[in-house]
Formats: C-alpha cells, structure tokens, sequence
C-alpha cells in the first residue's frame, strides 16, 4: 500500500499504530509551525546582537569568543538529542526544546558582561542545537513517510521565520529596549508552542522498518562515510550561516556605516532570499538531483558573500547577501536529509553536529581575523568553504549518485 495513503507508526515501547494521510498532514503542518518558530527565535537574537555588544562592552573579538556560547551549547547536546529522539520519540523533544528555546531566549538582554553573555548563550544554544535536531529528524520521518523531496520547505519555514524576526526587529530596533523585545519574544514562542505541540504530541513519528536505525542495527561503514560526507558538507554551509547571523548586520553597521535599521534587514534580506531558494528546493532536487543542486548552490554562495563581504557600498553588500542566501539555500537541508535518511536520528545528530561545528569555529574564527585585519577580509572564509561544498558534493558524486 503506498505510504502516502497509510503508514505504520511506533512510539518508544508501543507496537505501531496506523496514520492515514490528514494526519501526515497534520504532523507536516505542527512541524512547519515548529521550523518557523525556531528561524523566528534566532533572528530576534540575531537582530540585538549589537545592542548587546555595546550593552557588555565587548570587542569584536571579546564578542565572538562570547557567540562561542550558542554553537558550542549546540553541539554539545546534539548527540545527546539524537539519544533522546531514539529512547523517547523525536515529536515530544522537539516540543520540549521548542519550549525552552523560548524561555532561554530572554537571557541575553539581562547579561552586562561578556563573561555572563557566554554562560547564557551556553543554554540558548543547548535549546537551539536540541530543536534541531530533534524536528530535523521527526521531519527525515515524514519526508520518507510523504516519498517525496520536501525536505527544503521545512527549511524554508525556518528562513521565513528568520526573515520576520529580523524583520520586526528592525521595526522595533530604535524603539524598544533588547529586554523588553526578548521578552516578548519568550512570551510569544510559549504560546506558539502550547498551539502547536499537541499535535506532535498525539502523533508518534511514522516509521521506517527497512531503515538500519528502525530495526536496532547500527549503520555500516558505507553510511557512517557517507553520513561524514554530508556532515562535511553541512559544516561548509552553516558557518556561512553562522556568519551571516552574528557578523552581518555589524559589518553593514560598522565597515558601511549603514543605520541600525538597515543592518538588521540585511539578515532579513538574506533570510528573504533562503526562503525563496528553499520554496523552490523541491523542484529543484527533482529535477537536476542531489549533487547537482549541492554544487550550484555552493559555487552561488560563494560568489554571493565575495560581493557582500568586499562590496563599497551597502546596497552591494545587501546584493551580495541576497545571492549568498539563495545559493546556501537547499544546501544544508540536502545534506542533513541524506545523513537522517542513511542512519535516523543519529545520522541527523551526526551531521548536525558537524555541521554546526562550522558555526563553532565560524564566531571565533572571524572575530580574530577582524582583530587582526579586518572584517570584510575575515568574511571571505565564508566564500572559500560555500566553494569547499561545491567541490566535495562534486567529487563526491560517485558515492551518492544512487540517491540522486
């Protein structure tokens, strides 16, 4: 019976139970809402960022080593969330993390040191990296469960809600303090949450019994390979993100001598742009493939953050990131798709892992570099790992052609 009109399910220590196809769409519904929610959260963070900086006196370098905090916390409890998704079921982590993200997000506004804004973003990153993980695996379920590549539209829930959060936060930038706008951000991500958990919650994920991770046996090591390739991949792409995320809106600000308002639609812009490119990831995976649409992508973003790291003028700049957007748009899904599809949650919480080991390195890395030179030089890291991608999906393209 084919799996879009009725698939077997199973919670932790039940025997399966049957969902028909209103309840697949359901689950794709709560779990758009929870992708949404997590881009919208991020970037109301994102957006502070220098209000922040100037709030705890940090340097350019002092800050990066403070956003170690979120990736650091991320990857720390993406394994353990991977593990938490297999003993209890990825849909009720995911609502749990979903909560906490939205009660850690407050934390920031109230630190006045550097040392205090770490510690915090420690436990803002934990609930970030423990989202991920938990709705990138419970939505790897469904796409298997759907037969169809819609991996990208989740993803571009997220940017879309990247792209409303940064938004309002331009609006709200000049007017209302980091405090009282985080706060209100914790208020309405709880609410959020309480509507659309219980879905998830009355639904245990669908399963696949011919999947290595549905049955108990651990993963050979083609797929560990392979899980590392995309792992890889994902790393490349997310210190991009990474970047656009911590370092954007003060590079606008700060090199550009653009407003406080126009820094904070640069993300905005380049979430916009992530959101169209991930609207059309399903078309385009359909129609060129896995390794095609990897190496595009990568070739684009790197071209794209050379013009927005180098660019005179802001307008450039925001045309840059724009580009940069598009092309690093399908290109993380893709990767943690393939590595949840090879070895389930684990596969997701491996690549995760890996992939925000690039947002580990990325806040560090490019705050030295701006010490030491400058920080248009610093951002052009980014375009050297985006073409990195490109190069490994492309040499890779033996290796995975069986799953384009």
């Amino acid at each position: 019976m084919p799996l879009l009109n009725k698939v077997r399910t199973a919670a932790p220590g039940d025997s399966g139970a049957d969902i028909a196809a209103p309840s697949l769409s359901r689950l794709r519904s709560a779990l758009t809402v929870f992708f949404a929610l997590d881009g919208f959260l991020f970037a109301g963070w994102v957006v502070r960022i220098p209000a922040i900086k100037q709030q705890t006196g940090a340097s350019a370098g002092e800050l990066g080593l403070a956003l170690l905090g979120v990736s650091a916390g991320a990857v720390v409890t993406m394994t353990l969330t991977g593990r938490l998704c297999r003993r209890f079921g990825s849909h009720p982590v995911t609502v749990a993390c979903g909560a906490l993200m939205a009660l850690a997000i407050a934390l920031p506004a109230l630190t006045h040191s550097v040392l205090a804004l770490g510690l915090v973003l420690l436990v803002f990153g934990a609930a970030y990296g423990g989202l991920n993980v938990a709705m990138n695996s419970a939505a790897v379920d469904l796409v298997a469960a759907l037969r169809r590549p819609v991996m990208p539209s989740f993803h571009a829930a997220f940017s879309l809600g990247g792209m409303v959060g940064a938004g309002a936060g331009a609006l709200v930038a000049s007017g209302l303090s980091p405090t009282a706008h985080l706060l209100a951000l914790t208020v309405l991500g709880l609410l959020i949450t309480a509507a659309a958990g219980p879905v998830l919650l009355r639904h245990p994920a669908p399963a696949r019994p011919s999947a290595p991770h549905a049955t108990g046996r651990r993963p050979g090591t083609r797929a560990r390979r392979l899980v590392l390739l995309f792992g890889l991949i994902a790393l490349c792409t997310a210190y991009g993100e990474g970047a656009m995320a911590d370092w954007g809106a003060l590079h606008l600000e700060q090199d550009l001598s653009a407003a406080p308002g126009v820094a904070a639609v640069g993300y905005s812009l380049f979430a916009l742009a992530m959101t169209a490119g991930r609207l059309s990831g399903t078309a385009l995976l359909e129609r060129f493939g896995q390794t095609r649409t990897l190496v595009m992508g990568g070739l684009t973003a790197s071209a794209g953050m050379l013009l927005g790291a180098l660019a005179p003028a802001a307008w450039l700049a925001l045309a840059g990131f724009a580009v940069m957007g598009l092309g690093l748009a399908n290109i993380f899904p893709v990767a943690v798709a393939r590595a949840g599809a090879v070895a389930g949650p684990g596969g997701v919480a491996a690549a995760s892992t890996l992939g925000y080991g690039g947002m580990l390195l990325g806040p560090p890395a490019i705050g030295l570099i701006a010490e030491w030179s400058s920080l248009p030089l610093a951002l052009t890291t980014v375009a050297v790992l985006a073409a990195g991608a490109a190069l490994i999906g492309w040499t890779a393209r033996n290796a995975t052609a069986a799953h384009d």
